[in-house]
């Protein structure tokens, strides 16, 4: 009788342990606009949210929530974007001079009201005694009235004669590309901007309204003699009427003129397509690309049909074709599968 007591038990703490097991791994990370580094071992996730949501882990599969990055707002928000009320968007995470540079931007949905900032921290270990952010304030900002561009989805990027760019914009008359100071903090004088990228906008188009130029989040990416160029074009945040999917170019100078495979100026409606959306993900988009370990990765995040059109972590692999354009296995959108670990 004892025996089979104990055997029940058994039997019962392991169905369990398998529960909460397939509770965990069920649990994956829900992100928009993800972007990464690696310190050391380990890697760090930053994604939109309130104060800018941060993960680490030691493979890039399982994620464990390290808090936010801003405990309360950044003290200019509020004026250059009188809607926000601290949820941050787009960050992009970069290394310079012995430090760690996350830029983000603050904005109200579908509004000019925009600014970009940058913070600064020694080091990416939250348990680090080195660890503290130090926000620089607003580089740019755009206004209503005076502006046709938006500033937000800030992508940083460092030409082959070390001088420091911004790519950044969503709608209106698209993506822009300015040069930064030294310090990485503020626009460089005299200023240099470009247009990179742009859709198409009809004329008489309201300019309080971004229209149907759907095109946002740059990302440059450099590989060999090319400059990759990834945006995102069509509708994010729209569950099953989202329509976001990436399409890219390229150009042996920064500045452009980026051409997608046909030729085409991507300042002139050009792209071609990389990542579309499928029957499991209805959308995806807001990529941001890395070398590390040898290997190229594509990050993103995508939304799943089965799941209410949740938006998830995506990590794949990216190849390159015999004309050195960009090659991702769309099936890994199935198979990549993150895990969101307790937070300590």
């Amino acid at each position: 009788m004892k025996r089979r007591f104990l055997q029940l038990v058994v039997t019962v703490f392991a169905v369990f342990l398998f529960s909460v097991h397939v509770q965990i791994k069920a649990a994956e990370v829900v992100v928009h606009d993800p972007v990464m580094a690696k310190e050391g071992e380990i890697y760090y996730l930053f994604s939109t949210g309130q104060g800018i949501s941060f993960y680490s882990s030691s493979n890039m599969h399982d994620w464990r929530p390290e808090g936010r990055i801003f405990a309360g707002e950044p003290t200019w928000a509020r004026k250059a974007a009188p809607s926000f009320r601290g949820f941050i968007w787009a960050p992009d995470i970069q290394f310079h001079d012995g430090k760690y540079y996350l830029y983000y931007s603050v904005s109200g949905f579908g509004q000019l009201t925009s600014g970009i900032g940058v913070t600064v921290n020694k080091t990416l270990n939250p348990r680090s005694p080195d660890y503290r952010w130090e926000d620089q304030g607003m580089i740019l900002q755009s206004i209503p009235g005076r502006d046709l561009w938006n500033a937000i989805d800030p992508n940083i990027v460092t030409d082959d004669k070390d001088q420091t760019w911004m790519a950044f914009g969503s709608f209106w008359t698209g993506i822009k590309l300015v040069k930064l100071n030294p310090a990485w903090t503020g626009l460089a004088e005299p200023q240099e901007w470009h247009a990179i990228a742009q859709r198409a906008r009809p004329a008489f188009t309201p300019d309080e309204s971004g229209g149907p130029a759907e095109i946002e989040a740059p990302f440059i990416f450099k590989r060999g003699d090319y400059y990759y160029l990834f945006v995102s074009w069509g509708l994010c945040c729209q569950k099953e009427k989202s329509t976001y999917h990436l399409v890219v170019g390229r150009s042996k100078t920064v500045t452009g003129p980026y051409l997608d495979k046909e030729g085409k100026d991507m300042a002139k409606g050009g792209g071609s397509l990389f990542l579309a959306g499928n029957q499991d993900w209805k959308a995806v988009g807001h990529n941001s690309a890395y070398h590390m370990d040898g290997k190229d990765y594509l990050v993103l995040h995508a939304y799943e049909t089965a799941d209410n059109y949740l938006q998830k972590l995506k990590i794949l692999d990216m190849q390159w074709d015999a004309d050195l354009w960009p090659v991702v296995d769309a099936s890994q959108l199935n198979t990549y599968r993150s895990v969101k670990l307790p937070a300590k």
